[in-house]
């Protein structure tokens, strides 16, 4: 199996062209502008890949894990911005991430290789007044058997590794609602795995998650492929 890690909301960056459109420093620097602990997390697993790709430009100037038809694709700061900016954005930021990943897994696909891609994310703790409660959350489609049974058998060894974690299935997002994963099951209809590993930023601090638990996160998944 070859293990593919992407983190697609790895920062919160704005190229200078565009940063006039992004005044508010505070949702650049909030959940919004990127998932907190995403980027620790993937660098700390990175030695269990054989591939692996992230991005720090800030989802607010383009959402990298929607479709090109998806509401959310640009932001309230981005929307407003020309067609043909639009087209360079998509040029610059969208394409080359996504497409490098895809190509990567025809290569493998091609050889008859099995490929797990893991997505790295990190969800807030609470969101329009309503917490969350839950530890990890793992992200699959359920339709998919192979992906299923690959997320039962990493939380068994999460809890194995700490029972008191509260890891939930297509938690707190259904893994089959649109993104990169989504449109990679439907371009790979055989030997893809695709999985969104969600963390809770009440685990992270000045953007480092929690050292326990990037361990045991690292250990269950290298005991997993």
């Amino acid at each position: 199996m070859k293990l593919i890690l992407t983190c697609e909301h790895a920062g919160n960056e704005i190229p200078e062209t565009y940063a006039k459109h992004f005044n508010n420093k505070a949702i650049l620097e909030s959940h919004r502008g990127y998932d907190l602990g995403a980027l620790d997390l993937f660098q700390y697993l990175k030695p269990l890949s054989d591939a692996s790709y992230f991005s720090t430009t800030s989802r607010l100037l383009v959402e990298l894990n929607r479709s090109l038809f998806s509401k959310q694709l640009f932001s309230e700061f981005s929307n407003g911005l020309s067609k043909s900016e639009k087209s360079e954005i998509l040029e610059t930021y969208y394409f080359p991430h996504r497409t490098e990943i895809e190509y990567k897994i025809a290569e493998y696909v091609k050889n008859k290789q099995q490929v797990l891609h893991l997505s790295i994310h990190s969800f807030t703790p609470n969101l329009n007044g309503e917490e969350r409660k839950g530890d990890i959350g793992l992200l699959y489609d359920s339709r998919q058997k192979n992906e299923q049974e690959f997320s039962k058998q990493l939380k068994a060894k999460l809890l194995q590794e700490n029972p008191n974690l509260n890891v939930r299935f297509n938690y707190p997002y259904l893994g089959k609602a649109d993104g990169f994963t989504t449109f990679l099951r439907k371009q790979f209809p055989r030997n893809y795995l695709g999985i969104e590993i969600e963390v809770n930023q009440k685990l992270v601090f000045k953007n480092r998650l929690n050292s326990e638990l990037k361990q045991t996160i690292f250990k269950s998944l290298n005991c997993s492929i």
